[in-house]
């Protein structure tokens, strides 16, 4: 029976995130933040498509500051719509964006610590509680600010930006993930700043599942009842992305977790919100769908009955209903019989939902972000140029990354990997290693399949 779980509501501008209120969905823009016309205008898309809060990233204090144009133009054409600062790296910037945004997401990986490099740290238990005050020395005066002028604030943290701190001392796990959220937490507990909204996300929907099914029962173990914004990073676009999304973020609506939810393609951002809106939609559905599931294991094989007036749809439900029992490896084969589509279309949905519960990999994987303002190359260009280069490499994983922030992070368990690292210039990855830096874009795809090429002779 579903159920959703209760939270506390955190206002953001016009709008409430959790408590009795509906889930809400949201997106981000791509553009650069510097361009208010071409910021303005994305927003509007993604508002006009059902998008109730619209993030954008500050990389600097000059984005942080234009968020007041953007801001003020939207309002005054009459879109109230919360909007969201996305920062990294620079906390400085996180207190300018408080001024000017609804909501603003910092990322515990890199809010005070550097950025990972996969250094391995050795602390005393002295030097890290020293470490855990100088988070809290810069944490508390932005927070004051966010008190000052009604800011919530989404503590973001993304697998593939872990600090090496927390690497060095939990190691690469679901308990290290959640302990860099509750880090940061038990400071917003202390200073009595309630208007939060936590998110822990990963482009693998195993580690996504599990690391937010185990935040929730630490945070209730704590008291804490924050709302809890759901997505699995870096899915990709096209079937295999929405397919992916719907499996992770499906695992948890289902069993009553999430308040609200991006499903991150690598597609303009308006694309992502009728998916996210199927999801919400279908969320009771799938949950009964799922228990039907669940009772039709036999033999290690679900046999899932599924119908839906259309392919997305049906790919969507089935991701839904079948997440959390392939995620549980409660069955890893599956059998789908839906009346409307051909024997082999099913099969080949029941492989990509295996593939996307990294169970059995029958074609290659890409791990692809969805762009924002600090993507620095054409990215659906480049993405279709190397699937049609790759995309009989079964089993192989490439990593497509706007830039560095989730960039090495988040495909390290890929076998290659193609980074922005600046205008222009690409750096190539194996693995975690990089291998090739500040190539130029223009011959960035040919030196991968290169790198490729030669490591399979």
């Amino acid at each position: 029976m579903y159920k959703r779980r209760q939270s506390s509501e955190t206002r953001v501008g016009t709008i409430g995130i959790g408590g009795s209120n509906p889930i809400r969905i949201q997106s981000m823009a791509t553009v650069d933040t510097n361009d208010t016309e071409g910021g303005v205008a994305q927003a509007k898309r993604i508002i006009d498509a059902g998008g109730e809060l619209v993030r954008f990233t500050t990389q600097g204090t000059r984005e942080a500051e234009n968020m007041k144009n953007i801001s003020a133009r939207l309002k005054a054409d009459g879109y109230m719509t919360p909007l969201v600062a996305d920062v990294h790296f620079t906390a400085h910037t996180a207190d300018i964006a408080a001024l000017y945004c609804e909501k603003v997401r910092i990322n515990p990986g890199n809010y005070v610590d550097p950025g990972r490099t996969f250094k391995h740290l050795e602390y005393t238990d002295e030097e890290y509680a020293a470490e855990l005050q100088k988070i809290e020395r810069k944490l508390v005066p932005f927070l004051n600010i966010c008190k000052e002028h009604h800011t919530a604030v989404r503590i973001g943290v993304n697998h593939g930006s872990l600090s090496d701190r927390i690497m060095s001392r939990y190691g690469d796990t679901p308990e290290g993930i959640v302990e860099s959220c509750m880090e940061f937490l038990r400071i917003f507990k202390r200073e009595q700043f309630h208007d939060v909204v936590i998110s822990i996300k990963a482009s693998n929907t195993v580690v996504m599942v599990n690391t937010v099914r185990l935040l929730v029962a630490t945070m209730d173990k704590e008291d804490m009842h924050y709302p809890l914004h759901l997505g699995v990073t870096e899915a990709g676009e096209g079937e295999d992305g929405r397919i992916k999304s719907a499996l992770g973020i499906g695992a948890l609506l289902t069993e009553g977790i999430g308040d609200t939810i991006r499903v991150s393609l690598s597609e303009e951002p308006e694309c992502e919100i009728p998916v996210a809106r199927k999801l919400v939609d279908m969320i009771e559905a799938c949950a009964a769908l799922r228990e039907q599931a669940e009772a039709s294991i036999n033999d290690n094989t679900i046999v899932l009955d599924v119908d839906a007036p259309d392919w997305e749809t049906l790919q969507l439900k089935a991701a839904m209903a079948v997440g959390a029992l392939l995620i549980d490896r409660k069955a890893t084969k599956i059998v789908i019989r839906s009346p409307r589509y051909s024997s082999s279309q099913l099969e080949a949905l029941g492989d990509a939902l295996l593939q996307a519960a990294r169970i059995k990999f029958t074609k290659t994987e890409y791990i692809s972000c969805p762009g924002c303002g600090r993507t620095l190359y054409n990215l659906q260009e480049t993405i279709a140029k190397i699937k049609a280069a790759t995309k009989d490499c079964v089993g192989l994983k490439i990593g497509i990354m706007g830039c560095i922030v989730n960039g090495p992070g988040e495909m390290a368990d890929a076998d290659y990997g193609y980074v922005g690292a600046g205008r222009g210039k690409i750096s190539l990855y194996r693995a975690k290693e990089c291998v090739e830096k500040n190539i130029p874009e223009e011959e960035a795809v040919e030196k991968l399949l290169e790198l490729i090429r030669n490591d399979r002779k």
